[in-house]
């Protein structure tokens, strides 16, 4: 009998809430989850096409599980999927590829695993993205944290972004479901609720309301729980979502907000919804609000007409802003992009020299804010996970912290005062502990 699942996700924070959720429709039809590097009679693969690499990855993975079991039914879903089933039909060994809309439909679209001569394509034309697929961490996913969806597709014209063609438009679970839906995760025993989606900060328009009044709603409920929020654009991160955040302990200081370039012509041909000096504007009206926010940065290297000028303007740009550390891309052509189609491509050695050098000042971003806090007290939630007798978590502000494992304190807010900190490295104790704890970089 076919019984065993292995889950693989690829991709953004929303992925693997909805991984969760699929994996928990195997769970409730009698499946048994298990590891992606253990035999499984069943691999199921979430997709990103964000970059070629992403779509790279997939295919080595197929091949990979393949290798593990050749009589193994495998699924491919996610916006890969979506946006070139074709493509992915030509791989060897895949049996069912579904698109955004059919993801949660497997056990409706299929009456078996059995392996496929053919590879069966279930995918809805982009126009058709219209539907919300409720998603969040499960039983099949034992995280301590909770990914948590509430927001799906997006409105922007970003020019070399594929998410709207693989998502869609921007579209909301419905604010009283989100209310249930979150009251669920707590009851469930989640410390922490992770909320996602392709574009968060635009959630609700659709319902006359805003992320704001979520959030609102949300830190109102009873329970010891915090709520993250995966990343949110800069110009929908508001002024009343700053201010709540620094009067709820139940809202985490640290903030992911893409910026893409410090260029202000780049930033234009990237059809952005703000410029430099708006960014900047926003990230020390933050600071200044939150002094130990933790602020993370997306940020592109190597797009069509990024002249060693540009990149040294976002260089000195990201430098001099007091942020914690960069999530660094390699520019990647999409298909069905405006961005292709742009004139002065840069070398593909030039936009790997560029991201080094970006990757190196996110070290040293990451090193300052670390040691800036030493002799803080801050509350790190440990997960339910033991690597080789090392519990790991995450204090608000986005610090995380490695613990010999210890099971009283999984998935309690503790105390840690933090003592020193080498390069990316530190130390500090467990508030009534003699023993020392590892401060580690993310």
């Amino acid at each position: 009998m076919q019984n065993k699942v292995a889950l693989h996700t690829l991709g953004c924070k929303l992925n693997f809430s909805e991984t969760s959720t699929i994996g928990n429709q195997f769970l409730t039809k009698g499946f048994q989850i298990v590891e992606f590097d253990e035999k499984a009679d069943i691999y199921v693969f979430n997709t990103c096409s964000v970059t070629e690499n992403a779509e790279k990855e997939c295919r080595q993975f197929v091949r990979r599980a393949l290798r593990q079991n050749p009589e193994a039914f495998v699924v491919v879903t996610g916006c890969y999927a979506q946006l070139r089933p074709e493509e992915i039909s030509r791989i060897e060994g895949v049996d069912v590829i579904l698109g955004s809309n059919e993801k949660f439909k497997l056990f409706s679209l299929l009456d078996d695993f059995n392996k496929k001569d053919l590879a069966c394509i279930y995918v809805s034309p982009t126009q058709q993205l219209n539907e919300f697929g409720a998603a969040h961490s499960t039983d099949a996913d034992s995280r301590t944290r909770a990914y948590f969806k509430i927001q799906d597709g997006c409105d922007y014209k970003c020019s070399f972004c594929t998410i709207p063609l693989a998502r869609g438009a921007s579209r909301s679970m419905n604010p009283s479901g989100v209310i249930n839906e979150f009251n669920k995760l707590i009851n469930s025993g989640y410390k922490e609720i992770i909320l996602t989606g392709v574009n968060v900060g635009d959630y609700g328009k659709s319902f006359s309301t805003n992320l704001f009044n979520a959030l609102q709603q949300m830190i109102n409920l009873p329970g010891d729980f915090r709520i993250r929020i995966s990343s949110i654009e800069p110009n929908l991160l508001t002024d009343d979502i700053i201010e709540l955040t620094a009067q709820s302990e139940k809202l985490c200081n640290h903030f992911h907000i893409p910026l893409q370039s410090g260029s202000p012509g780049i930033l234009k041909a990237m059809q952005r919804r703000y410029k430099a000096a708006d960014y900047s504007k926003l990230i020390y009206k933050l600071k200044n609000k939150i002094p130990d926010a933790g602020i993370g940065v997306d940020v592109i290297v190597g797009f069509p007409g990024e002249t060693e000028e540009d990149f040294l303007q976002t260089y000195k740009f990201l430098n001099e802003l007091p942020i914690s550390y960069l999530h660094v891309f390699t520019y990647s052509e999409r298909p069905n992009t405006k961005a292709i189609s742009l004139p002065d491509i840069v070398e593909v050695h030039e936009r790997k020299k560029r991201n080094n050098m970006l990757r190196i000042l996110s070290e040293k971003k990451r090193h300052v804010f670390y040691s800036e806090m030493i002799g803080k007290n801050m509350k790190v939630l440990f997960e339910n996970e033991n690597d080789n007798g090392i519990m790991k978590g995450f204090s608000s502000n986005y610090v995380r912290v490695s613990h010999p494992y210890a099971e009283n304190y999984v998935n309690q807010f503790t105390n840690v005062i933090i003592s020193d900190v080498d390069e990316n490295t530190g130390t500090g104790k467990i508030k009534g502990m003699k023993k020392s704890i590892d401060l580690i970089a993310c």
